[in-house]
C-alpha cells in the first residue's frame, strides 16, 4: 500500500507519546503542553479567517443560497479564486486527489453490490474526488438465498466529492425541466464522507443510476431466447397447427397425443419462466441493496455538505497542521545541535512506525515551513534549529496578542 501524508493518530495521542518518550524534564513536559495549547489556538484562528475567505469565494456557486444571493456574489470572486482556496484547505488536511484511472477501476468493480451504475458525467463541468487514509475491514455479503460470505474490503477513511454542475442549457437540451431539478445548474456541490469502500466509490455520486450489466442481460435473455424460442417454434406452434387441423377434419381422436406434447412444452416453458423471473428478482434485490447502501452513505457516512462541509475540512486541516508542527518541533527540540530536513524526515517516520505501527510519508518540507512561518525554527546552511521551549511559548503569545491589535 502506498504511504500517505495523512497522519493516522490524533494530536492528543501524539502529544502524549512525545512527552513520554522525547521530553525528559518534568517542567519541560508541562511547558510542552502549554505550547501545544497555544499552537491549537493559533491554528484555530488561522482556520477561522480562512473559512471566511473560503465561504466568500464559494458564495456564487453555493446551491444552498438563494438564486438572488448567488447573483449578487457573481461580481465578487471568480471560480479560480475558489478553486485555489479549496485546494489549499485539502492540501492542509493531507487529502490527495484520486486519479481518473483509480476512479474508472472502481466503477468497473464492486465488492458490496455487484451492480452496474450509470453516471452521466456530461452533467458536470468538472468532477473530482479527494481521499485520505486507507484501512481494511470485513463485511458480510449475501451470495445466494441462504449463503453469506465474509469478504475483506479496503476503505477510504475520508472522501471529498467535488461536482460542478453544467449550465441550465445543458439540461434543457436533455429535455429536462430545469425548474424540477433537485439541484441548481452551475453550482458546485461538495460532500464529505467517511469509510467509503474503495471499489464502490461510485455509490456516493448523486446521479448514479443502477442498470443491468452485460452479465445480467445475458443471464436473463440468453435462456429466454435460446431455450424458449426453439420450444415454441419446434413444439408449441406445430402442435397448435395439428390441433387446428384435427378439429377441421373432425379427427378428434388424434388430439390426445398432441395435448401431451403441449403439456410437456408448457412445463418446460414454465420452468424457464421461473428461471427468468428468478434472475430478474436477483437484479431487483441488487437494486434494493444499492438503495440501502446509498441511504447509509447519506445518513450515516455523510459528514457535511456544501459550505457546511468546510467546517469538517477545516477541522481536519487544523488537526493535521498541529500534528505536523508538534512532531517536527519536538524532534528539533531534542537535537540542540540542529538537524537537516532529510534526517528529520527519516527519524519522524521511523518513530511513528515504532509508536503507532503505521507507515507515513511525512511531509517534512511543509512542516518545517509551518514552523518557520510561525517563527519557531530557523535554518542556516540546511541545518534547522528550534527556538527554546520557554521562548517559543512567549513568541506564540506575542503573535496571538498581535492578531487583535488595531491596524
Amino acid at each position: 500500500m502506498t504511504k500517505e501524508k495523512f497522519i493516522p493518530a490524533s494530536s492528543e495521542q501524539i502529544l502524549e507519546k512525545l512527552i513520554a518518550k522525547k521530553i525528559e524534564a518534568n517542567d519541560e513536559k508541562d511547558l510542552f503542553k502549554v505550547l501545544f495549547t497555544r499552537l491549537e489556538h493559533f491554528f484555530h484562528y488561522d482556520s477561522f479567517a480562512f473559512n471566511k475567505k473560503l465561504k466568500l469565494n464559494y458564495a456564487q456557486f453555493d446551491p444552498d443560497r438563494l438564486a438572488t444571493e448567488r447573483q449578487f456574489f457573481e461580481t465578487k470572486e471568480g471560480l479560480e479564486e475558489f478553486r485555489t482556496s479549496f485546494n489549499e484547505i485539502l492540501f492542509r488536511g493531507n487529502f490527495e486527489e484520486i486519479d481518473r484511472e483509480t476512479i474508472e477501476k472502481s466503477f468497473n468493480s464492486s465488492d458490496l453490490v455487484g451492480l452496474k451504475l450509470y453516471i452521466d458525467f456530461n452533467d458536470f463541468k468538472e468532477y473530482k474526488l479527494f481521499a485520505r487514509g486507507r484501512t481494511k475491514g470485513k463485511e458480510t455479503i449475501k451470495k445466494w438465498i441462504f449463503w453469506k460470505k465474509e469478504i475483506e474490503l479496503e476503505y477510504y477513511d475520508r472522501v471529498v466529492l467535488y461536482l460542478h454542475y453544467n449550465e441550465a442549457e445543458h439540461f434543457r437540451a436533455k429535455k429536462e425541466n430545469v425548474d424540477e431539478l433537485v439541484f441548481a445548474p452551475n453550482t458546485i456541490v461538495i460532500k464529505v464522507f467517511k469509510r467509503v469502500p474503495v471499489n464502490d466509490i461510485e455509490t456516493i455520486f448523486p446521479n448514479a443510476e443502477p442498470r443491468m450489466s452485460t452479465k445480467d442481460k445475458l443471464l436473463l435473455w440468453v435462456p429466454a431466447i435460446g431455450g424458449g424460442v426453439p420450444i415454441i417454434t419446434a413444439k408449441v406452434i406445430p402442435a397448435l397447427g395439428k390441433i387446428n387441423e384435427a378439429y377441421a377434419s373432425n379427427n378428434v381422436s388424434s388430439i390426445e397425443g398432441i395435448k401431451t406434447t403441449l403439456i410437456q412444452s408448457g412445463a418446460i416453458l414454465a420452468a424457464l419462466g421461473a428461471y427468468i423471473f428468478k434472475q430478474y428478482g436477483e437484479y431487483q434485490t441488487k437494486k434494493s441493496e444499492y438503495q440501502k447502501l446509498l441511504t447509509d452513505s447519506l445518513y450515516f457516512k455523510n459528514l457535511g455538505n456544501n459550505s457546511g462541509a468546510f467546517h469538517s475540512l477545516l477541522d481536519a486541516s487544523e488537526e493535521e497542521e498541529i500534528k505536523e508542527t508538534l512532531l517536527v518541533y519536538c524532534f528539533l527540540f531534542g537535537s540542540p545541535e540542529g538537524s537537516d530536513a532529510a534526517s528529520l524526515d527519516t527519524n519522524i517516520e521511523e518513530w511513528f512506525r515504532s509508536e503507532f505501527e503505521s507507515d507515513i510519508d511525512f511531509d517534512i518540507h511543509d512542516a518545517l515551513q509551518k514552523l518557520h512561518r510561525i517563527g519557531l525554527a530557523e535554518v542556516t546552511n540546511g541545518v534547522w534549529k528550534a527556538m527554546p521551549l520557554k521562548h517559543a511559548i512567549k513568541h506564540v503569545d506575542e503573535i496571538w496578542d498581535g492578531l487583535f491589535e488595531e491596524k
